[in-house]
């Protein structure tokens, strides 16, 4: 029996990091709703750039939450479709309704602190695998999330 999945990485390591994008998978859920509850309640003198801000992030976290589970796929995994599993499994917990602005920022930068942590674990990981699939979508969403934390941060700074 080949120890090589479909795509001729090995096996073994190809399920470990299933597991790992799975994580992230959920963690990537649980951000999605929060960024939905700071969407819908807002409120404030900034109410309007907000908004529209956050429905761009969970527009593009929707997007992202498609990308790995088809990566799990890829990789001969299967992807994690219930709350209940993320509840458990994400560093990011559920917000709780927040109608502050600058509070819905904060959750917002914690929350890519997790992301681009377990995408760097990832990614270190994919490496040694020699799965480029992976290795690229980690390093897109990296660069892209680090400028989002540089403009989010820029947004809250007193200075």
């Amino acid at each position: 029996m080949s120890k090589l999945n479909h795509i001729g990485l090995d096996k073994d390591k190809s399920k470990e990091l299933g597991e790992k994008l799975n994580a992230l998978l959920a963690n990537y859920s649980i951000f999605y709703q929060n960024t939905r509850g700071y969407h819908w309640n807002i409120k404030g003198d900034t109410f309007f750039e907000l908004h529209q801000k956050f429905e761009e992030l969970y527009n593009d976290l929707f997007i992202k939450i498609d990308d790995v589970a088809e990566r799990i796929l890829t990789l001969g995994g299967t992807p994690n479709h219930n709350y209940s599993a993320y509840i458990t499994q994400s560093v990011i917990k559920e917000s709780k309704q927040v109608t502050d602005g600058k509070e819905a920022v904060r959750e917002i930068l914690n929350a890519y602190k997790s992301i681009i942590k377990l995408q760097r674990e990832i990614l270190e990981l994919s490496d040694e695998l020699g799965d480029e699939g992976t290795n690229a979508l980690m390093s897109d969403y990296i660069s892209e999330q680090e400028k989002k934390v540089w403009m989010y941060s820029s947004y809250i700074s007193d200075q």
